[in-house]
Formats: structure tokens, C-alpha cells, sequence
């Protein structure tokens, strides 16, 4: 059974920085995504990569502060967030795909203090 495992949320202050990562207990998928939910909305995209080609895309709104990344140690991805914003507080969510089949992780959350 795949396991997708998120870690390293937690508290930071507004322009400080969290490293999230997603830990994957089977082979690799084809894609990965974080995702993020805060109380009373819709889970939206954040940054995404293809595991074979490396080719990433993210939300606007994180362009040029998040880096997703391979992290082949544990078959899973990184997700490093830079000058963090308050609007950026949400649990954090790993999401991994191969064709119609997909996996989420529990989720970790991230609160950004202004």
C-alpha cells in the first residue's frame, strides 16, 4: 500500500521560510503536487513536477518564492517556501499520480504570523 507521508509545517514569521517534504513508501509516480486548504475553501494548486523530465509549474501567487523539487532519496518531492506570506497559512498537501491513479498524504500545516 503507497504511503505519501508530508512533514517539516509548523509556525514562522512573515518572510521567513519552511521546507516541506512528502515521503513516498512505494516507487516513483509520474507527478507530484502540493496542494493547499484553508478552513472553508477549496484545496488549490501550488507547484507541481513531473518526476521523468523535471518540469515544474506553479500558482502565481508563490512564483519565484516556492521551489518544488525531486527528492530521490525517498522517492517523493520537496516544496521549499521563501518570504512566506500570512496568506500562505493552509495545510499543506502532497499529491502523487501516475495516469488515473492518484495518492494524497495526510497533510501539514503551515501557520505564518504577520
Amino acid at each position: 500500500q503507497v504511503q505519501l507521508v508530508e512533514s517539516g509545517g509548523g509556525l514562522v514569521q512573515a518572510g521567513g521560510s519552511l521546507r516541506l517534504s512528502c515521503a513516498n513508501s512505494g516507487r516513483p509516480f509520474s507527478m507530484y503536487g502540493w496542494f493547499r486548504q484553508t478552513t472553508g475553501k477549496d484545496r488549490e494548486f501550488v507547484a507541481g513536477i513531473s518526476w521523468s523530465s523535471g518540469s515544474t509549474n506553479y500558482r502565481n501567487s508563490v512564483k519565484g518564492r516556492f521551489t518544488i523539487s525531486r527528492d530521490n532519496a525517498k522517492n517523493g518531492v520537496w516544496l521549499q517556501m521563501d518570504s512566506l506570506k500570512p496568506e500562505d497559512t493552509a495545510v499543506y498537501y502532497c499529491k502523487a499520480a501516475w495516469g488515473k491513479a492518484e495518492h494524497w498524504g495526510q497533510g501539514t500545516q503551515v501557520f505564518v504570523s504577520s
